[in-house]
């Protein structure tokens, strides 16, 4: 009973802290893809196949109990909108990077609360 509820308390400061060094690792990462030569549009598809290849198989893994609703338009759009919002977020925060350095927008990462709270006011 005690360990659950240290893996309780811990656990969400240990992903806070691991999303934290993943997001400097790939700004890193993409500074160096770029002085070599890499477009920014190439790095982004590349991170996005990635991410699918990482996530897609947990959803097999960890099917949902519950029965989803129906695709509707509105649902489709909201999903297609927020995805955009995510690939301009990294378009542009790619483009912020080639003009200055890694450390600039790791703490202008710190930003994403605010807008996270933005689009979930403008959405509920």
């Amino acid at each position: 009973m005690a360990r659950e509820r240290c893996y309780k308390d811990v656990l969400p400061f240990t992903a806070m802290a691991a999303t934290q060094f993943a997001n400097v690792g790939l700004n890193i990462v993409f500074k160096e893809a770029t002085l070599k030569g890499m477009s920014y549009y190439i790095f982004i598809t590349y991170s996005f196949v990635v991410g699918t290849l990482l996530l897609l198989p947990l959803s097999f893994l960890f099917p949902r109990a519950a029965v989803l609703p129906p695709l509707k338009f509105h649902i489709l759009s909201r999903i297609f909108l927020l995805g955009l919002t995510g690939c301009l977020a990294q378009i542009f925060a790619y483009k912020g990077i080639g003009n200055s350095s890694p450390t600039l927008a790791s703490a202008m990462s710190n930003l994403t609360p605010a807008f996270t709270f933005i689009l979930a006011v403008l959405f509920r």
